[in-house]
């Protein structure tokens, strides 16, 4: 294959990765907000743990259909894993409901920075001056199109820093388990998703019960309530597994940045069936900055030493041994 149809192939799977991962994003936040909103179906965790459980049996048939073939991820890095990314989903619905909204989407951004330094520190990553501005013209615009109410408290404040820095160590380790073990997404689902559905189907009605005061067995669940959970459940195989992949291809940096086009989308949706009453110039600008931004940063970002991982490589032996013969080349030219 040549080397111009090569790159062709690759920028059609990747912008095909990011559709799949919007379209099944923006389709759980508005199947989920209608649920939670219109029909009072509160219980986000246990939610979740229905969303791996399916997830779970599309990974037991790809398995028997012979897609997803034996692999290795060891017991420990697996525990780290789900504690991460359950920590995660308990962490961001607690700040959810401790903090204001707008103190909840500012932590949220603050997502993106994490992940960076992460990057820097573990994988040696080096960001380019525009790629670097870029990623602050990305979060200046989704702050003024999202946050308006800020208040904080004490409670609060540590229920955010335990999201953000579980959500940025759960993305950071989906891309390094891929790396390290070789793992495809179908294959580190598959060794995730049971682990996740079994923790948080266990732990989920308790912990929905202490934010919510509700119980997730006395529910009223009419035919239409349970028609937008299966509806979830279904798009959330999609959306977990578009994640991995994404992440697989690039980075989590790049899956956060580019990802915020998800929260335009939302916004622009739920002006369009939700009504319009929070569109306005300022959520507008916002909009746009941050569209602007993430163009370039996918620009920026993709020029060379724009992002770029560093090697530091110990000379080998032999170049040792060379120079060494050189050195005693040029002490005995002088003699």
């Amino acid at each position: 294959m040549a080397p111009g149809s090569k790159a062709e192939r690759k920028a059609a799977l990747d912008a095909g990765a990011w559709m799949f991962n919007i379209v099944t994003s923006v389709g759980i936040i508005m199947v989920n907000k209608a649920l939670m909103a219109t029909h009072g179906f509160s219980f986000a965790t246990t939610l979740t743990g229905l969303h791996f459980a399916t997830t779970t049996l599309m990974t037991l048939v790809m398995k028997w259909l012979g897609y997803i073939q034996p692999s290795y991820l060891p017991v420990p890095e697996l525990i780290k894993f789900v504690f991460f990314a359950n920590l995660s989903i308990v962490g961001m619905n607690v700040s959810l409901m401790w903090n204001s909204v707008g103190f909840y989407q500012i932590a949220k951004l603050c997502i993106i920075p994490v992940l960076c330094f992460l990057e820097i520190l573990f994988d040696k990553v080096r960001y380019s001056r525009d790629t670097k501005f870029s990623i602050m013209v990305v979060l200046v615009g989704v702050a003024v199109c999202t946050v308006t109410d800020v208040s904080v408290n004490s409670q609060g404040l540590i229920a955010a820093i335990i999201a953000v820095w579980s959500t940025a160590l759960q993305q950071h380790y989906v891309h390094h388990l891929q790396r390290k073990y070789s793992l495809g997404s179908f294959n580190l689902l598959g060794h995730t998703a049971p682990a996740q559905a079994a923790s948080l189907l266990v732990l989920g009605p308790f912990v929905d019960f202490w934010l919510t005061n509700k119980r997730v067995d006395t529910f009223n669940y009419t035919a239409i309530v349970t028609f937008f959970i299966i509806l979830s459940c279904i798009i959330a195989v999609g959306t977990n597994l578009s994640q991995f992949i994404c992440i697989g291809r690039f980075t989590a940096v790049s899956f956060q940045v580019l990802g915020h086009m998800k929260t335009v989308l939302v916004l622009t949706l739920g002006f369009l069936f939700f009504g319009k009453e929070g569109l306005n110039f300022h959520v507008a600008i916002g909009m746009i900055l941050a569209v602007i931004g993430m163009i370039w940063y996918g620009n920026a970002s993709s020029k060379p030493g724009g992002k770029e991982r560093q090697v530091y490589s110990a000379p080998s032996e032999k170049t040792q041994k060379h120079n060494i013969l050189s050195s005693q080349s040029e002490l005995d030219q002088k003699v």
